[in-house]
């Protein structure tokens, strides 16, 4: 699949248009930092126990990778990505080389918010999602694996359904060659927004499983038929680590 196949596949009419993503005010900036601190005090007093796959240990170590997590496990995310590339990149390329990840977020203003969060973890944010500026996000992610960077998506966001994979992720994966390795965990004690997605706000001196499953791979040759079947199993291997 070629960028230009990759972009006649998802463009719609209401995409053909410049879409400028959306900056967060200086209130939202302020706020963005006090959320890092907040998010860094309470990682800093959770336990967390770790199951990987071997083929998701072995994906990791070679990098980089397609990250795929649910939207309401996005609390924990960028802490877990720090931990799991300091727990197994551990070859000369990565000791000399930290760990960088671009990652897809929403051109709107909560996306700007978002964003600016991402940037004092140190990732890369991409604005688009699949109604606004997908087909150019989907390219400047590309753009950002080609420079090493593994790349972190959320599969059913940003609107949903709740645990069900979009295409996109399976699009990502057949364009640039890289695993997705699926990534989920499970806090006995945390607070459930009544959101669509069910978001889980971590409550500090809890237990966090995480769980790394199968790496899965998309060829380039890929027919839809192919990407359907990818799309489900992925949803499947998901599902079962976060439950």
């Amino acid at each position: 699949m070629s960028d230009q196949d990759l972009i006649q596949s998802t463009d719609k009419p209401a995409s053909r248009r410049v879409v400028i993503p959306k900056q967060t005010t200086l209130a939202g900036r302020l706020a963005a930092g006090l959320l890092y601190a907040l998010i860094r005090s309470v990682d800093a007093t959770i336990r967390y126990a770790w199951t990987i796959h071997p083929t998701a240990e072995a994906a990791i170590k070679s990098g980089p990778v397609i990250f795929a997590i649910w939207h309401n496990r996005l609390a924990l995310s960028l802490a877990l990505y720090q931990r799991a590339c300091g727990r197994w990149r551990t070859s000369a390329r990565w000791t000399l080389t930290p760990p960088r990840m671009a990652a897809m977020v929403s051109a709107s203003r909560d996306g700007g918010f978002l964003s600016r969060v991402l940037e004092h973890f140190g990732v890369q944010p991409v604005r688009g999602s699949t109604s606004r500026r997908g087909p150019q996000a989907m390219l400047e992610l590309t753009t950002w694996a080609e420079r090493g960077y593994d790349l972190a998506v959320t599969p059913d966001g940003p609107r949903g359904p709740r645990e069900v994979v979009q295409e996109g992720v399976l699009a990502l994966a057949q364009l640039t060659g890289l695993p997705i390795v699926p990534v989920s965990y499970l806090l006995p004690w945390k607070y459930v927004v009544n959101s669509w997605d069910r978001f889980q706000v971590p409550l500090p001196f809890s237990r966090c499983n995480v769980a790394l499953d199968e790496a899965l791979r998309i060829p380039r040759e890929a027919t839809e038929q192919e990407r359907d079947s990818a799309r489900l199993e992925l949803e499947r291997r998901m599902r079962a680590i976060s439950t």
